[in-house]
């Protein structure tokens, strides 16, 4: 007890008093140790309770914003819709046509939330459509400490009417099932990004002129709200689409519409031959024909196809471009070596781009994937495997 009254008389003088001590140097090595541990394991604790301190701060910091943008309703002066306007929900949001599917990383239907606050005015006589989005809500979080940075994309999809000889044509060449209608974007718009929000604001409007041709009642407007990522995967929060025809644009229209869940939109057909090569261990990807609305009189095609499997992805290869038509004619062959056989997952991606006059500025027109995996697989995929050596040619829809 003496030695122990000793020490801590003289730890704060003489850190080195010990040696005056009668004991032994393994002793007192020990008592140092056991010292520096204890003031460790205290600087610990203390480090510790200011972390949770400033995380219960930052959390309370969240929620009270939320509330309070929640709250906040901002005003729009009827000057930016031209005049004084409407406001109205429809009741039937509007479904897809053609049997989209889903992507991969987009909201599932329980989780969509938030609705998306515009307004529309036409004017006949110039042919000419305003869309004015003015607020989005309630958009959710990918995590509880992210917040989005939301922005809007905004797209006019033009339906094509029907034509029965060209769809029959195109079923004889080893297609299969009805032939869905095509749809084509006119035009094409993003607002800004507003930072850190889960209720952005956005004022902004944008118009455009409407051909004669693009009969307004086949037009949809397609506005998809995304969260911003600095790495260009953009995460959908979710969707509104609006058919043309069952509104009275005569003067400015404001509608609010709930958020719905993210589908494709059919823009072309692509005729896709798959072959597979067992002995050299190869699989044959064809491009013979893409079938798109022609949009552009000065414009290109090009696909560019993606091979992944068993987690391993294969080199990308990309076709020639050729000059873009109703049907655009490729007749082009890729070839890859797979890594092992059989493979037990593999997916096919392809993508087609369309470029301008100067070749320099492309444009994505849309995707589709033939995918095998370890409990199901495509239509395509299981007749290749039935026929090895042999080129299985199939029609398959391009989404966007």
């Amino acid at each position: 007890m003496a030695v122990i009254i000793e020490y801590t008389d003289m730890l704060g003088v003489k850190h080195l008093g010990l040696q005056n001590m009668p004991l032994p140097d393994l002793v007192k090595y020990c008592v140092l140790g056991v010292s520096g541990l204890l003031l460790l394991l205290a600087l610990g604790i203390f480090l510790w309770q200011i972390f949770r301190c400033c995380t219960q701060n930052n959390a309370t910091q969240d929620t009270s914003d939320d509330y309070w943008e929640s709250r906040t309703v901002a005003s729009f002066p009827s000057a930016l819709n031209g005049g004084p306007g409407r406001r109205r929900t429809l009741n039937h949001p509007p479904t897809l046509k053609g049997g989209a599917t889903r992507e991969l990383g987009e909201p599932s239907e329980d989780k969509v939330s938030g609705s998306l606050r515009f307004s529309l005015f036409y004017e006949p006589l110039p042919s000419r459509l305003v869309v004015t989005i003015l607020q989005a809500e309630g958009l959710q979080r990918r995590s509880q400490a992210h917040r989005p940075h939301p922005f809007v994309r905004l797209r006019l999809m033009w339906e094509e009417p029907d034509n029965q000889e060209q769809k029959s044509s195109l079923m004889n060449e080893k297609g299969e099932g009805e032939q869905p209608a095509l749809c084509s974007a006119l035009q094409e718009w993003h607002t800004r990004i507003v930072r850190d929000s889960c209720s952005p604001l956005f004022g902004e409007q944008f118009s455009c002129a409407l051909l004669r041709q693009h009969d307004l009642p086949r037009v949809t407007l397609r506005m998809e709200v995304k969260d911003f990522d600095g790495f260009s995967r953009h995460m959908v929060l979710g969707e509104v689409r609006v058919p043309l025809r069952h509104l009275d644009m005569s003067y400015p229209l404001e509608l609010r519409e709930p958020l719905q869940t993210p589908q494709k939109d059919p823009v072309g057909q692509v005729l896709l031959s798959l072959r597979f090569l067992p002995a050299a261990q190869r699989l044959e990807v064809g491009v013979l024909k893409i079938r798109t609305l022609q949009t552009d009189s000065d414009s290109a095609l090009h696909a560019r196809i993606s091979v992944r499997c068993d987690q391993s992805k294969l080199r990308q290869q990309r076709t020639t471009a050729v000059h873009q038509g109703q049907v655009t004619v490729f007749n082009q062959v890729l070839m890859f070596s797979l890594l092992e056989f059989p493979p037990q997952e593999c997916s096919i991606a392809l993508s087609v781009y369309k470029t301008g006059g100067n070749r320099r500025h492309k444009h994505l027109v849309g995707q589709l994937t033939v995918a095998k995996q370890r409990r199901a697989e495509d239509l395509h995929w299981t007749l290749m495997m039935h026929s090895v050596r042999q080129p299985i040619a199939m029609w398959h829809q391009l989404l966007t």
